[in-house]
């Protein structure tokens, strides 16, 4: 049988040579568009699985290209590659800030994007890259959804996921969980990609040597394979995981959409127009309720604006009448202007008995749209008039005990947080009610990421939820986040349907985010201490990236797998 020919060192010409042009390929830099444009794509699909568009398949392809384009690349271009993908990401989805003020949204989506820059600079760039890169984009979003001006959890990832089959997640691990979901699937893509990309590039190469190359290809196979294991053992965690429970009780609601123009600010609307508007659609539940009359009625947010106070107003009269003659608990959104500077928001429901039953006081207010953190300084970088006042900040937990059923409220902005709901949950809330205002938004963007964040904060506390906005969406979401009805945006509409009632829990209504936010840092710790080898190159979700003494390809070569690619912005 004829022998490779040997070099003066023993060592087979065809794999040395093979070893020589992987070393020259590592160390030769990127070009700069080889870097930026799979990210930017990478970025762009990621935005492409939110609503409105909904794809969600495309947020692990979008994961996937950017955890491919990390491979090799030292910190500064990580950097720039991860900061890239954020712009993708976030200009597509906080497209509708820039309807307030382009100045604003140019700057916040540049600092939203620098979660994903931060991200990306901290995944190793061979070994460990799984663990690391699921770690640390997790924990860089939940740093995003909560900080600064209390976070921003709008354009998130998870949102996607509301449309998809692994929604169930929420159960375990809400919101972080359905974002390391995305991550982690999008590693195991990029790390399969890479695995199945290098058998043939050994077969080009002619590598004498078949039976290792073959189980070299197996050990770089083995972590994208684990990866989807873990993916597709949270989905069907997810599936089994407490839901709820069965229904202690139904409840038969209405939610009132008044109906009108999109787009338009507060000062652009009569107040009193909005009310009438509510009033006309209210009185189209006989014709829609099939002769079974709703006990609970929900209005929307901001659709009783005072310039006062409402005890002794016209308004509360008029509410209290129409509860009275519904025979029903009505909530309704309410604005009260209290000084030159400062006004309530808040949920108040009327008792069939036309008495005020139940307040709550909005917690989490929307910064530059309820109030403007650090007003002196911005004024002289923005006008601030479209936000004259301030809004005051309520402490209660959302729980309502109310004639018609004990309700846990959110409104408007708090449906995307997660510690909006649980506290009601733990308070005893039996429905989600979520009185909400999006008039303001001229495009669909906004109000269709409000109903898929409605589809989580419904699966993740196991209770149906019912929203209701004045010209858009109102909605009836299952606990398993189903949209069982939903309005057309603008018109006035009446939803009537009849909810069940849970007193049972999941998972993460008991736990909330630590527990992610620990297998987060532990996750980007080992990847970390994998790619500094203290786990040997035996660990499953590392050993893809390690060198492989038995592949021609590798043995020998730390320079071409250990040395990191040059990489330039």
């Amino acid at each position: 049988m004829r022998t490779p020919e040997r070099g003066t060192q023993g060592t087979p010409r065809t794999a040395r040579s093979a070893r020589s042009a992987r070393s020259a390929q590592a160390h030769r830099a990127p070009r700069r568009g080889g870097v930026l444009l799979p990210s930017l794509a990478a970025g762009v699909l990621l935005a492409l699985s939110l609503p409105p568009w909904g794809l969600w398949p495309l947020a692990f392809v979008g994961a996937g290209l950017l955890y491919w384009r990390l491979g090799g690349l030292r910190l500064r271009a990580r950097l720039w590659s991860g900061w890239t993908a954020g712009l993708g990401c976030y200009v597509v989805g906080l497209w509708w800030t820039g309807s307030f003020n382009w100045y604003g949204a140019a700057v916040l989506m540049a600092v939203e994007a620098l979660s994903m820059g931060v991200a990306a600079a901290l995944v190793p760039p061979r070994r460990g890259r799984i663990l690391a890169f699921a770690g640390a984009f997790t924990l860089l979003e939940y740093l995003r959804m909560t900080w600064p001006f209390g976070g921003l959890p709008i354009g998130g990832v998870f949102l996607g996921q509301a449309g998809g089959p692994l929604l169930g997640t929420a159960r375990l691990g809400g919101p972080l969980l359905l974002t390391a979901v995305v991550w982690t699937g999008g590693a195991a893509l990029g790390a399969l990609a890479e695995a199945l990309v290098q058998a043939p590039m050994q077969a080009f190469t002619r590598a004498p040597v078949p039976v290792a190359s073959a189980k070299g290809a197996r050990r770089r196979l083995a972590p994208g394979i684990a990866a989807v294991g873990v993916v597709i053992a949270l989905g069907v965690g997810g599936a089994l995981a407490p839901d709820g429970g069965g229904a202690v009780g139904h409840v038969r609601v209405a939610t009132v959409q008044g109906g009108g123009r999109r787009g338009v600010s507060d000062a652009q609307v009569n107040p009193a127009t909005v009310f009438q508007a509510q009033l006309d659609a209210t009185a189209l539940i006989p014709g829609r309720d099939h002769g079974d009359p709703p006990s609970l009625v929900l209005w929307p947010e901001d659709v009783i604006a005072l310039d006062g106070y409402l005890t002794g107003s016209p308004e509360e009269a008029t509410m209290a009448t129409l509860a009275r003659s519904l025979h029903a608990t009505v909530v309704a959104g309410v604005t009260e202007t209290v000084s030159s500077t400062a006004f309530r928001n808040e949920a108040v429901a009327w008792g069939p008995g036309g008495r005020i039953v139940g307040t709550y006081e909005k917690v989490h207010r929307v910064p530059f749209g309820e109030y403007v953190p650090y007003r002196s300084f911005f004024a002289h970088l923005a006008n601030l008039s479209r936000v004259p006042l301030t809004a005051i900040p309520g402490h209660g937990s959302g729980f309502l005990r109310t004639p018609a059923a004990p309700l846990g409220i959110m409104i408007s902005y708090e449906v995307f947080f997660s510690n909006r709901s649980r506290p009601a949950v733990d308070a005893g809330a039996q429905l989600l009610v979520v009185p909400t205002n999006t008039s303001s938004y001229a495009t669909s963007q906004v109000p269709t990421q409000e109903v898929a964040a409605d589809r989580v904060q419904a699966v993740e506390e196991g209770r149906d939820l019912v929203q209701a906005a004045p010209t858009g969406y109102s909605t009836v979401v299952t606990h398993q986040g189903a949209v069982l009805q939903r309005t057309v945006l603008g018109h006035r509409q009446v939803l009537v349907a009849t909810v069940a009632l849970r007193t049972g829990r999941t998972v993460f209504s008991y736990v909330g985010d630590l527990p992610m936010l620990v297998l987060g840092g532990l996750a980007l710790v080992a990847g970390w201490l994998l790619a500094a080898g203290w786990f040997g190159a035996g660990a499953v979700l590392g050993a893809g990236d390690a060198p492989d003494p038995d592949d021609p390809l590798d043995a020998g070569d730390p320079a071409g797998r250990k040395g990191q690619v040059g990489g330039q912005s």
